[in-house]
């Protein structure tokens, strides 16, 4: 089977599945490239920070970081840029927004990002500040919090349970520093592991849990796993436990991050499945996936192995009846071919974040689709479907099916006459009980049919 049928015919076949064995989509996020994961859980939300590949990075082309959010590990919501190159005028504007993470403290959350000062080819640490966790983050020292060193990047944070917070970062020698209760200043020498951790590359993930210290790494380059070590101290010694997933030539790079959510532990990570859908060619496009796991009795972490045999399933349903932000996908189509350039690819629908910062999904070609899994309409069933629509074009609609992309349709929203954004309504029927709805958009040969900011049901 080709690689693109490969990819994607099993999400299409996975989608008529009760909602029992639902499981989130891989990779989680289709709209554009995602890597280095960075989830944080914040009053019953994952939010997932992650880097951003851009469309056409052969090498690395990293320019800003995004925020997605999810409350049942199968739909998320794309939330925007939530920082850029532009957060810190003083770094580098071209390129270099590599892998951050995000922590909360005291009501304000710290983005840690490695980034190039201007002029220099070393990496530094810096450091932006929020009052939410979608941001805007502001650079609050003007400089780098870490200055430049050799390899200096992926920084990784945790506050243990006396209040300490440390910060960890490097490839390929790990570093640490203790973090003043301010989170943007430290206190004591920065002191470099010894010796290395079996199989570190980069990457860290630092966490401690029931007692344990843990630091999950990108294993050696290359290719490259997902390894862990674990210890009694926050600053070690490290003691190598193996691998979470192991070395996998179709991975030249990984990067872990590892949260307790709703009873569940989970793994994020990367692949870069989505640029081989698009390409025999490698490059640097890489896409964020996330598996549930267990540890064991001692606290140590079994082999998962590789994407393709782990995943995550779906906690809960999703209310059709409040307000869903039509960026909130589960998975979405499709991958449209430029048949003047071999290999060129490029995104059916994806997202746009216009000047307020709003979210919206727009490139709705004809027959593309977004796919919300488990949707509870509940006994009694909806009655009427809206959505917050602008730039529909001739004849473009919007069809509702269940479970399939050729399931029941349940309704149709015409939407060829919304210009500026206005909620349409239609008319449903024989929607109720749990099941994976399809937002099919259907028209003429535009580029786009039409935008969609949000949708519900009512009853």
């Amino acid at each position: 089977m080709p690689r693109l049928a490969r990819l994607f015919a099993p999400a299409l076949l996975a989608a008529a599945a009760p909602l029992a064995t639902a499981q989130a989509s891989a990779p989680i996020i289709q709209t554009r490239f995602t890597a280095d994961p960075a989830p944080v859980v914040h009053d019953g939300v994952v939010y997932l920070y992650t880097s951003h590949d851009e469309d056409d990075a052969e090498g690395f082309r990293m320019l800003d970081w995004r925020l997605y959010s999810s409350t049942d590990m199968a739909n998320w919501t794309d939330r925007g840029v939530v920082a850029s190159l532009k957060t810190f005028p003083w770094a580098n504007q071209t390129n270099d927004a590599w892998a951050p993470q995000v922590v909360a403290r005291n009501g304000k959350f710290y983005l840690y990002a490695p980034i190039t000062v201007a002029g220099s080819p070393r990496n530094v640490i810096a450091v932006a500040v929020a009052d939410n966790p979608a941001g805007p983050f502001r650079d609050v020292l003007g400089k780098p919090l870490i200055a430049p060193g050799e390899g200096y990047f992926d920084p990784t944070v945790w506050i243990d349970r006396q209040g300490q917070a440390y910060l960890y970062w490097g490839n390929p020698d790990l570093w640490y520093v203790k973090l003043n209760p301010d989170m943007v200043s430290y206190s004591g020498p920065i002191t470099k592991v010894q010796p290395r951790i079996t199989d570190y590359q980069e990457g860290p993930w630092f966490y401690g849990r029931g007692g344990h210290y843990y630091m999950a790494f990108a294993s050696t380059c290359c290719s490259e796993g997902i390894g862990y070590a674990m210890s009694d101290r926050p600053t070690g010694p490290w003691t190598y436990k193996g691998p979470i997933m192991d070395h996998d030539t179709r991975a030249t790079g990984n990067h872990p991050g590892i949260i307790d959510y709703k009873g569940g532990s989970y793994l994020f990570g990367f692949s870069y499945e989505l640029n081989f859908a698009l390409t025999p060619v490698h490059h640097e496009r890489r896409s964020v996936s996330v598996a549930k796991f267990d540890y064991n009795p001692n606290g140590t972490i079994a082999n998962l192995h590789w994407w393709d045999k782990t995943s995550a399933p779906q906690i809960g349903t999703l209310n059709p009846y409040a307000r869903v932000e039509a960026e909130t996908i589960a998975w979405t189509s499709r991958i449209k071919r430029d048949r003047d350039r071999p290999y060129a690819w490029t995104f059916g629908v994806t997202t746009a974040q216009d000047d307020s910062g709003t979210v919206y999904v727009t490139r709705t070609a004809d027959r593309s689709y977004i796919k919300i899994a488990g949707v509870d309409f509940g006994v009694s069933g909806a009655k009427a479907f809206r959505a917050q629509v602008a730039h529909g074009t001739p004849n473009a609609t919007i069809e509702l099916r269940l479970d399939r992309t050729d399931g029941p349709v349940i309704g149709t929203l015409p939407v060829a006459d919304a210009r500026a954004w206005q909620e349409k309504t239609a008319a449903v029927s024989s929607a109720s009980g749990v099941h994976d709805l399809y937002l099919i958009f259907r028209g003429g040969g535009a580029p786009s049919l039409v935008d969609m900011d949000y949708w519900r049901f009512d009853r």
